[in-house]
C-alpha cells in the first residue's frame, strides 16, 4: 500500500522559500564575485550556502539546518539580514516572519479596533465593490460586483470565494483577460496574506479542497512565490455588458488586517 503524502511543516517550507530566493539571487546582484574560487563554472544556481551565511553573519551550517527544515531557530534580526540579504520584496519579507513565527521589528504593533462599517460600505459604492476576510471569502458585495462576477458561481452550494470562482468556475477563464496571469497573481497575494495561518483550521481546508479540485491551483501554489496586492488595470469580458475596464483600489480598514476593501472603479 502505498504511503499517503504528507503536507510539509511549516519548518520545511520556509526552508524550501528560502532556498527558491538563495538560487534565484545571482552574485552579481549581491555585490559578490561570480565566481569566489576562481575561474571554475559555477555548479548551482544563484548564490552557495556560505555567501548567503557570510551576508548574513552566520554559519554555513546553521543555513544548510534551516534549508532542510531541521527545526533551528531564528532570530528577528536574524531573518531581516535573511530578507535583507535576499533582496526581498514586502510581501516576500512578511511571508517570511510569518513562516518563522516572529514578529518583523519593522512591523508596528496592532491596536485591537473593530472596523465593522467596511461590509456596510460596500452598499453605498456606485461601482463593483466587495470585502474579503481572512479567507477571501465574499464578507459582502454590492448587486454590482455580484454581476460582474456572474454571481461569484451562483450553485456551488458555499459562501462565495474568490479563489473558488477563480479556479472552480469554467466562466471565469471567459470573464477574466490574461486568466492564466490574474491566476498566478491572486495565488502569491493570497499566500502573502493568510501568512502563517495557512496552516490554520480556517484556511488549510480551503487550501486542499482547491489544490484536489484544480491543477492549475496546486501547481501555482507549489511555486511558494509572494505578492503584495496591487491596484491597476483590471479588464473583463462580460457575457451580457460586454468589454468592461476598471481600476482596483484595495484598501484595508484601519486595524483590520482580516478585511479587504475592493473598489472596481470605471475607466473610460
Amino acid at each position: 500500500m502505498a504511503a499517503q503524502k504528507t503536507e510539509p511543516s511549516r519548518g520545511e517550507r520556509l526552508g524550501h522559500f528560502l532556498r527558491l530566493h538563495r538560487q534565484r539571487l545571482s552574485p552579481e546582484a549581491a555585490d559578490l564575485p561570480a565566481d569566489p574560487h576562481g575561474g571554475g563554472r559555477r555548479r548551482t544556481p544563484g548564490l552557495r550556502r556560505e555567501e548567503l551565511a557570510l551576508l548574513c553573519g552566520v554559519s554555513p551550517t546553521w543555513v544548510t539546518w534551516l534549508e532542510q527544515g531541521r527545526g533551528v531557530s531564528a532570530s528577528a534580526g536574524v531573518l531581516a539580514r535573511l530578507a535583507q540579504a535576499l533582496q526581498l520584496s514586502a510581501a516576500e519579507r512578511a511571508y517570511l516572519f510569518d513562516l518563522a513565527e516572529r514578529r518583523d521589528p519593522q512591523e508596528p504593533e496592532p491596536a485591537p479596533r473593530p472596523a465593522h462599517a467596511a461590509l456596510r460600505a460596500v452598499e453605498a459604492m456606485g461601482c463593483p465593490a466587495y470585502v474579503l476576510d481572512r479567507r477571501w471569502d465574499v464578507a459582502a458585495a454590492n448587486p454590482r460586483a455580484a454581476e460582474l462576477f456572474l454571481g461569484w458561481g451562483a450553485g456551488q452550494g458555499q459562501t462565495p470565494n474568490l479563489l473558488r470562482f477563480l479556479f472552480l468556475c469554467p466562466d471565469s477563464r471567459l470573464l477574466l483577460h490574461d486568466w492564466e496571469m490574474r491566476a498566478w497573481r491572486l495565488v502569491a497575494e493570497f499566500r502573502a496574506d493568510c501568512g502563517r495561518l495557512a496552516d490554520s483550521p480556517v484556511i488549510r481546508p480551503l487550501v486542499e479542497e482547491l489544490a484536489a479540485a484544480s491543477a492549475d491551483f496546486a501547481r501555482l501554489w507549489r511555486t511558494q512565490d509572494v505578492l503584495g496586492r496591487e491596484g491597476g488595470e483590471r479588464r473583463f469580458r462580460h457575457p451580457r455588458l460586454g468589454p468592461l475596464i476598471f481600476e482596483q483600489l484595495t484598501l484595508r480598514p484601519d486595524q483590520r488586517g482580516d478585511l479587504k476593501l475592493v473598489l472596481l472603479l470605471p475607466q473610460g
